[in-house]
């Protein structure tokens, strides 16, 4: 990282409220254009430049583009925790400039808040037929055979089943587990899950209406976390596997099955997807931000979708600050 370009780079208002803006997670560039109300291409040329002063980086997913800060305190080169201390530092002191970033986070949560809003009518519609929707990618049965093997022959302790959709996970890990938690956003979801899961030995499962952002649960409640399709809903993945490893015990395992990188767009409009799969490295840098340490990767090659199966440990003394337990709110 050279001065010179850096503090080119910085001098301008625009960047420093993309800046500001990917702080705290990745960003489509297409969002980045809503919340900044300005057309893609005069956003895509601020982020060419940043990208090319070593600010940022670029990472291609089908046709949507996303961009990642390379700043960040406590970073390697000291000039990189240097930046972001200064903009942290300018957003607290000068009124002008906080007021501004304010905005624009309160702008981008409304924008997704109106996806995740799509996102919920979707499953509500969908939510009867949604084992037939699941398996359209990919069978189950060698897929759920190879995640049981991943996670090996031992117990999996308090297993929390995220995005649990129709429980299918939650039956089938049920008898390994000392207690299972459903959790879903849709109501929908829930009552089928409960319908299928309503033999399961009386206290041994909690059905839970939440969201994976924000997960209603005290810090290190579980011994195994388990995302079965689930992860590329979510517009902030790293988001969710902070929330993931917040609720992990220490020497507890994430388990997350979901598609390899793709090109298949029509899945974002179809089926509401808001990531198209995971790449090994992306998936190696996002359970390694939240304090995991990964296994190698199982694939189970498709047609067309490869699925992928990525377990990892959580790591003691690692990963997001603790928020604290929270209540529990049953369905």
């Amino acid at each position: 990282m050279r001065i010179e370009p850096t503090l080119r780079a910085l001098d301008d208002g625009t960047r420093l409220r993309i800046l500001r803006l990917l702080a705290h997670m990745e960003l489509a560039v297409g969002e980045l254009a809503q919340v900044l109300g300005q057309s893609q291409p005069r956003v895509s040329r601020h982020v060419r430049i940043l990208c090319d002063a070593g600010l940022a980086e670029r990472r291609k997913e089908g046709s949507w583009v996303f961009l990642r800060s390379l700043i960040a305190p406590g970073a390697a080169p000291p000039l990189a925790d240097a930046l972001a201390r200064l903009l942290s530092v300018a957003e607290a002191d000068d009124a002008a400039f906080a007021a501004r970033c304010g905005e624009d986070r309160r702008h981008l949560a409304a924008i997704r808040a109106a996806r995740g809003s799509q996102a919920a009518q979707y499953f509500a519609r969908h939510a009867e037929e949604w084992d037939t929707l699941r398996s359209l990618h990919a069978p189950d049965a060698p897929v759920e055979a190879a995640l049981g093997k991943a996670l090996g022959a031992g117990p999996l302790g308090a297993l929390l089943d995220v995005g649990t959709g129709t429980g299918r996970m939650a039956e089938l890990f049920a008898p390994r587990s000392s207690h299972v938690t459903a959790l879903d956003k849709s109501t929908e979801m829930l009552r089928l899950a409960r319908a299928r899961l309503g033999a399961l030995p009386a206290g041994s499962l909690d059905l839970v209406q939440g969201d994976f952002t924000e997960l209603p649960f005290a810090d290190a409640a579980f011994d195994t976390v388990l995302f079965h399709q689930v992860l590329h809903y979510a517009q902030a993945p790293e988001a969710v596997l902070a929330e993931a490893a917040r609720v992990t015990r220490a020497g507890g395992r994430v388990a997350i099955v979901d598609f390899a990188a793709h090109e298949r767009e029509e899945l974002r409009e179809r089926h509401a997807h808001a990531r198209l799969g995971f790449s090994d490295e992306q998936m190696l840098g996002l359970l390694t931000g939240a304090g995991f340490a990964a296994a190698p990767p199982v694939a189970l090659p498709g047609t067309p979708l490869t699925v992928k199966i990525w377990t990892a440990t959580r790591q003691p003394g690692s990963g997001r600050v603790t928020r604290g337990a929270a209540t529990k709110a049953p369905a």
